[in-house]
């Protein structure tokens, strides 16, 4: 019996020893971008980064092309407790503090490196840690998503031509506000239905950075491209506080040093790929706009009188820190 029992000891340190080692820690990572674009290009450098980090004992598992939901529904599977990471831009936050709307606001600046010094502020940490008690764990918060364009079926040149177009927007309150301020008439919807949406005539337009709107080929839909730039979108990466509380200490330090990494990549990235997405864009028969985006402001700036609910002075406030 002995015998037999050191036998079958041996035999399965053998198989163990034969089968591959497994992942300690698995983080699925949710996005709506397709592979390819800048999106999809950070987050494989970041699953990299992270591989290298932990000699493989943590791994990044990359689903995009919204392969598991909406992002409203993919935040909500964080908030379960599923060991999921996804983007999300500060406006989608404004449930749980609607001060954090503001740093969304349409031409609150046109400085991508101010914006990300007010995500190092006090202010902005006493933030983190009000919607960490709420179930929200923000482990990127320096990635640079691109500056917002206008994509449509017919040439935008000033607020007034954007008057009975249906524009998509994200489904968050301020986007929403701000194409409505300018004249257009917001239509939330995923991103992924945008394409057959367009191809429908559902919507006249829709606004995004750059890559987002050549990754996604939008330009085969919709010809005007209108250069209004009228937000710098940052954006965050969270995660659910109670599945970041079953992990180990040492591991969520080590994915927030290698998302701030991921982050600072995102920004070389955007930089890089607005110039050569124009010209292939131009291409494809785009017709390139760039019109006076100072009626745009002047109509926009309604936004940031529409939320009584924000602190007083909110937007004094956040205009002092850019001007630091």
């Amino acid at each position: 019996m002995k015998h037999l029992t050191k036998s079958l000891l041996g035999a399965t340190t053998a198989m163990l020893l034969a089968m591959p080692a497994m992942a300690e820690t698995t983080v699925r990572i949710a996005y709506e971008n397709n592979p390819g674009e800048p999106a999809d290009m950070v987050m494989n450098h970041w699953k990299d980064l992270v591989a290298e980090a932990s000699d493989g004992d943590v791994v990044l598992e990359l689903y995009p092309s919204s392969q598991l939901g909406a992002k409203k529904d993919v935040i909500e599977q964080a908030m379960l407790g599923v060991n999921v990471i996804t983007i999300a831009d500060v406006g989608f936050l404004t449930d749980y503090d609607p001060d954090l709307g503001i740093l969304f606001g349409p031409f609150l600046t046109d400085d991508a490196e101010s914006l990300f010094k007010i995500y190092e502020s006090d202010w902005f940490k006493q933030k983190e840690a009000a919607l960490q008690e709420q179930g929200i764990h923000i482990v990127i918060k320096n990635y640079l998503y691109g500056t917002r364009q206008l994509l449509a079926t017919k040439k935008v040149e000033t607020p007034e031509d954007l008057q009975g177009m249906k524009i998509r927007t994200p489904n968050n309150i301020m986007q929403i506000r701000a194409i409505e301020a300018m004249g257009g008439t917001p239509t939330p919807m995923a991103l992924g239905d945008v394409y057959p949406a367009l191809t429908q005539g559902v919507i006249d337009g829709v606004e995004n950075p750059l890559p987002v709107l050549y990754g996604q080929k939008l330009h085969e839909q919709a010809k005007e491209l209108s250069m209004i730039s009228y937000l710098q979108n940052t954006s965050l990466w969270l995660g659910g506080q109670a599945y970041f509380d079953t992990l180990d200490p040492e591991v969520i330090e080590m994915l927030h040093e290698t998302g701030h990494q991921a982050g600072i990549y995102s920004q070389e990235v955007a930089a890089a790929q607005d110039e050569k997405i124009l010209e292939e864009m131009t291409a494809a028969g785009v017709t390139v706009t760039y019109p006076d985006t100072a009626p745009f402001k002047e109509k926009a700036m309604a936004v940031y009188g529409m939320f009584p609910e924000w602190s007083d002075g909110l937007y004094d406030q956040i205009q002092a820190q850019l001007a630091e």
